[in-house]
């Protein structure tokens, strides 16, 4: 029997070395962008500035905006045309884009006009959808981004966080402009000076936008109360704002007190599925003081004060009880240009992003925060809660992209 001998490596032997298979990343795909001009009451912003249309023309994109799409905002057609894109004076031809970038929600006009595979980013107003609309969009196959609830890498929701934020901001400058003398008001300084007692603010909500209504009155000296029945909310605009802040859950004796002696009232809670509760009734509004002035900024889902009542920018107040009631719906748009500007610095980096992972697809794929605010895929409807007020069929999105992937 032979025996096995040994193999021998021959010292002219080498190894070839294989060629190492990497993933091939998409080619980089040019968006059809377009900018409607919007027709929604009191709707004066815009969602994407000419600086953000500069910078997207310049990678090579096509923006198309209508004919005075960015008037309500004060950017003029030339700022548009002069950043790169074409102003088209028919709605029906922007409606051909293959991205459509609203500011506001679609209305039954923008639906008809929707084309078969369209991707829509724009805000969502579930109160006021019908199940009509939904069921256009769902015929027509379209992709629906609702950019407030889109979420950033930190988790946050950074639209509506900057929409509070101006909000927030806003309150105290229309309170101060109600208080003074060249509005009729009582005549009195908001915040306060040297030996005069300070403007006694009340807030109700302890959100982003109370807290920053209570950051501007404290700023501009006045005496902030602070009122929600979520402790949460309450610890965390304390911890935020870095003083000490008088707050409190909603007891109806403890604020019926407070407003009272109050000079500003802020209705600012929030409330995630339908209306806003009421937290102050009739009787406590008529307690308050002559000329002491009510903004509701959750008029927006009802209002908290049972005597609000929905007003607009041109004619914002309206009086009861002898107290001045601000009752304007989306506050934001009446600082349109600021708020443009806000929608505008978180939309402009996620179309760039889009374009590099090679179309908006493949960013819904990437992207979990992305996926969050999608209620519509390819006219399969992914937001449970629609489905369950409209009792329609409702698609997993995780389930959608895993049979893609």
């Amino acid at each position: 029997m032979e025996q096995r001998q040994k193999p021998v490596v021959s010292a002219g032997f080498t190894y070839s070395p294989l060629e190492e298979t990497l993933d091939i990343p998409q080619k980089n795909s040019r968006l059809y962008l377009g900018i409607p001009k919007e027709t929604s009451f009191q709707e004066n912003r815009i969602a994407l500035t000419p600086d953000a249309v500069s910078i997207l023309a310049s990678n090579g994109h096509h923006i198309v905006v209508e004919h005075k799409a960015g008037d309500g905002s004060h950017f003029y057609d030339t700022d548009f045309s002069e950043a790169g894109a074409e102003i088209i004076y028919d709605k029906k031809e922007v409606f051909k884009a293959e991205i459509i970038v609203k500011s506001a929600p679609l209305n039954d006009e923008e639906i008809e006009l929707l084309h078969p595979h369209q991707i829509v980013i724009s805000p969502i107003h579930l109160a006021a959808l019908k199940i009509e609309q939904v069921q256009k969009m769902m015929e027509k196959r379209i992709t629906l981004l609702s950019f407030e609830n889109l979420k950033d890498d930190a988790g946050t929701y950074p639209i509506v966080r900057a929409m509070s934020e101006i909000a927030g901001g806003a309150v105290m400058l229309l309170a101060s402009q109600y208080l003074s003398n060249s509005n009729k008001g009582k005549g009195i300084l908001l915040g306060g000076v040297t030996g005069i007692p300070p403007t006694k603010v009340v807030i109700i909500g302890a959100g982003i936008v109370g807290e920053f209504a209570a950051r501007t009155a404290m700023a501009l000296g006045s005496s902030v109360k602070v009122f929600d029945n979520n402790i949460y909310k309450l610890k965390r605009l304390q911890n935020n704002i870095g003083v000490r802040v008088f707050t409190s859950v909603i007891q109806p004796k403890v604020l019926a007190e407070q407003l009272r002696n109050a000079d500003v009232a802020v209705g600012a809670l929030s409330s995630q599925n339908g209306r806003t509760p009421i937290v102050v009734t009739e009787s406590m509004v008529s307690n308050m003081k002559a000329g002491s002035v009510i903004v509701d900024v959750s008029i927006d889902r009802g209002g908290c004060f049972e005597t609000s009542e929905i007003t607009s920018h041109e004619n914002p107040v309206f009086k009861k009880y002898d107290v001045v009631h601000y009752c304007v719906p989306n506050i934001p748009s009446g600082f349109a240009r600021t708020a443009s500007e806000a929608i505008s610095n978180v939309l402009m980096p996620l179309l760039l992003e889009a374009a590099d992972d090679g179309g908006f697809e493949n960013l819904v794929w990437i992207k979990r925060g992305v996926r969050n605010g999608i209620y519509l895929y390819k006219g399969a409807l992914t937001n449970y809660h629609l489905s369950e007020k409209f009792k329609l069929k409702y698609t997993d999105l995780e389930l959608l992209l895993a049979v893609k992937g």
